[in-house]
């Protein structure tokens, strides 16, 4: 992924922040033998304090192998992206239809070294630890060795520990334009009011403050 200085988080807290609530991405395995890589989809669980994310997956994936003959792996998460038209990139100075069209989005990369969780009991702790985080408020009953109801399903799923080694973010939202070109695509964005054109205007507005 290449990062602009411009597009590169202002710190550490602020991709921080931003992964706390952005907790489903894609999780890429190398393949085995030349096969291509595995990509799954997923909700996870980051704990900055720890530096490790957890998740788990069935039992019968067919990316296991591939995962224990080389557990260096990379999380991707992708979101609060948006379409930009080439005319709200222009400057004062240039015709409308000379503007470059363009994507803003926020991403951050985890390079994690993986650690598969088989052991009935941290596979129970695990997926209470990611049933706390996705539901605060409870209502489902805990994961525990040998109780109902979740007991039998122990054995169909594996989980996964990763330890992150190496963090690449992005926050592409305009950062190179003139405030006044920020201030115009700001405006364009809450009158097209499309899916996620909020979230990429309080990014254009956060970053320019922070």
């Amino acid at each position: 992924m290449l990062i602009h200085p411009w597009d590169a988080p202002r710190a550490d807290a602020e991709w921080h922040q931003w992964l706390a609530v952005h907790d489903f991405g894609t999780l890429v395995v190398n393949g085995l033998d030349g096969e291509p890589p595995y990509a799954q989809p997923l909700h996870f669980t980051y704990d900055a304090d720890r530096g490790e994310v957890l998740t788990h997956l069935a039992r019968p994936h067919p990316m296991w192998a591939a995962l224990l003959s080389n557990p260096d792996v990379v999380l991707s998460v992708v979101d609060d992206y948006v379409y930009v038209p080439g005319p709200w990139q222009a400057g004062v100075d240039i015709p409308s239809e000379h503007g470059t069209p363009t994507s803003f989005y926020a991403a951050v990369q985890l390079r994690c070294r993986a650690h598969v969780v088989d052991d009935p009991a941290e596979k129970a702790a695990l997926l209470n630890r990611q049933v706390g985080h996705f539901q605060p408020k409870g209502g489902t009953a805990e994961v525990a060795v040998g109780e109902a109801p979740f007991d039998r399903l122990l054995s169909g799923l594996r989980g996964v520990r990763l330890d992150v080694t190496g963090v690449r973010a992005k926050f592409k939202f305009g950062g190179r334009r003139t405030e006044e070109v920020q201030d115009s695509i700001a405006e364009h964005l809450a009158e097209r009011s499309g899916p996620r054109d909020a979230a990429a205007r309080e990014h254009i507005r956060r970053r320019r403050v922070s």
